[in-house]
């Protein structure tokens, strides 16, 4: 019994040490390896990256092959900047495992790589000088402004009616005004033939707002009953949905911008002032544009006798007679200038009517930049009517040559929708180019002829002078 027990004792004792191993063999497994243990994350064995090398070397010992070392180049490793993948492609040398470059590779790809690091800082400096050239005229510009600013108030508006016709004043004008003067500038160039004060617009403007009340209220019975175009022109209803589309890139004149009430108001109190004109299409930008330059009730004072001069007044109320005399006179002074757009608007019979409404409704406020739309509008109070046709040939006389290579469809879009990189210089570098004389007669006496020429054949062509 004695021997068994021992034997038991030694077989236990022996069973015990080898399990004990192996649980410190299997603990230092389950530790080392990543992973998750029951309760709680075990950390991850540190993975390190493979470099280049190692796989080098790894592939080295697997083939039982040693790649020689790339020879030592003599070519500067040092570079001032980091090179990207292409720069990369041509600097570096190819893999090991491939043909090495020839010299004459080699030194082509480094020919190349220079010259594409002299082509960027080639580039790199003309743009940096276009900067600097841009920056220059912003800061010449901004000192001229500022100087003829100081000569406008301290000089010219003071002695309005005195200065105002000079030739020095007249070049001033032709720059552009200053746009702290400018709404003052144009209030006087306007002038107010109609004698508006802002009592008689707060007058208006309260039966407007009555009349959109009671509007408002009956617009169900309206719809039902139905109304002529006309009627809808001259109606409020036609205004808000109007104001919607004015400036729709600044969003101040839309619904909860800051100048929306001011626009709804200028125009609601004119289809009240004016109920023989009502609201047009293209009002609310020129209101706009004055708003923008002027108080609310200078604004409208402006607005009504812009809209009471004569070229604007045909085109508000739409009297087609007076609109073709324009369009005729216009022509005349188109074939004066550019014969050769003339002739081919001609034959495509490509009449004014179809690029210039648009232009002479809105003052070019909306087919221009807005800054440009305004410096167009400083000569126009200077000069009155002729400008904006004079404006219309400069602006075909910039988009000459593109517009000799294009049909009747073309052309109509493009001149609907002008480019918006136009700059004020080149526009008016070509406006200033245009002669508005046609032989010896300048625009009024054109215009005069016109009209006579037109009474004339009316005479001649009504039904008492036949029979």
């Amino acid at each position: 019994m004695v021997i068994i027990k021992n034997i038991i004792h030694v077989t236990f004792l022996y069973f015990r040490n080898l399990f004990s191993k192996r649980t410190k063999e299997l603990k230092s497994v389950v530790h080392s390896a990543p992973g998750w243990k029951l309760f709680g994350k075990v950390p991850p064995r540190e993975n390190l990256q493979k470099t280049s090398k190692i796989i080098q070397q790894e592939y080295e010992a697997r083939t039982g092959r040693a790649c020689k070392p790339p020879p030592q180049s003599s070519r500067r490793k040092n570079f001032e900047f980091e090179p990207l993948s292409t720069t990369a492609l041509i600097l570096e040398d190819r893999p090991s495992n491939l043909p090495a470059k020839s010299v004459e590779e080699a030194l082509r790809h480094r020919q190349e790589y220079d010259e594409m690091v002299a082509e960027a800082k080639k580039r790199e400096i003309k743009e940096a000088h276009k900067r600097k050239k841009i920056m220059k005229e912003r800061f010449k510009q901004e000192e001229n402004i500022a100087n003829a600013m100081v000569i406008w108030i301290n000089e010219i508006l003071p002695n309005w009616e005195v200065m105002r016709s000079t030739r020095r004043v007249r070049e001033l004008w032709w720059q552009g005004l200053p746009p702290s003067v400018r709404g003052k500038v144009w209030s006087l160039a306007v002038g107010n033939e109609l004698n508006i004060t802002p009592e008689l617009y707060e007058i208006f403007l309260s039966r407007a707002k009555e009349r959109c009340k009671s509007l408002s209220e009956t617009s169900s019975e309206n719809d039902t009953e139905g109304v002529s175009i006309a009627d809808r022109e001259a109606s409020l209803e036609l205004i808000k949905l109007d104001i919607s589309r004015t400036f729709p890139s600044l969003y101040i004149f839309q619904k909860g911008g800051p100048y929306h009430d001011v626009l709804h108001s200028i125009l609601g109190a004119y289809t009240c002032y004016r109920p023989d004109v009502g609201y047009v299409q293209g009002m609310s930008f020129i209101a706009a544009v004055l708003i923008l330059n002027l108080e609310e009730a200078d604004a409208f004072i402006a607005f009504a006798n812009l809209l009471n001069k004569p070229c604007q007044l045909a085109f508000f109320r739409v009297d087609h007679s007076m609109m073709l005399k324009y369009f005729a006179t216009f022509e005349v002074f188109f074939e004066e200038n550019l014969s050769k757009l003339f002739l081919h608007f001609k034959s495509y019979s490509l009449t004014p009517d179809i690029y210039l409404i648009d232009w002479i409704f809105t003052l070019y406020s909306k087919s221009l930049p807005l800054d440009l739309a305004c410096r167009v509008w400083d000569v126009f109070c200077r000069d009155g009517e002729e400008f904006l046709f004079r404006t219309g040939l400069g602006i075909l006389r910039l988009y000459e040559d593109i517009l000799l290579q294009m049909d009747f469809i073309h052309i109509a879009q493009f001149l609907t929708k002008l480019p918006e990189d136009i700059t004020s210089e080149k526009l008016f570098s070509c406006i200033a180019a245009i002669q508005m004389q046609n032989s010896t007669k300048k625009w009024p006496q054109v215009f005069a002829s016109v009209m006579k020429d037109i009474k004339e054949g009316d005479k001649n062509n009504s039904p008492t002078l036949k029979s």
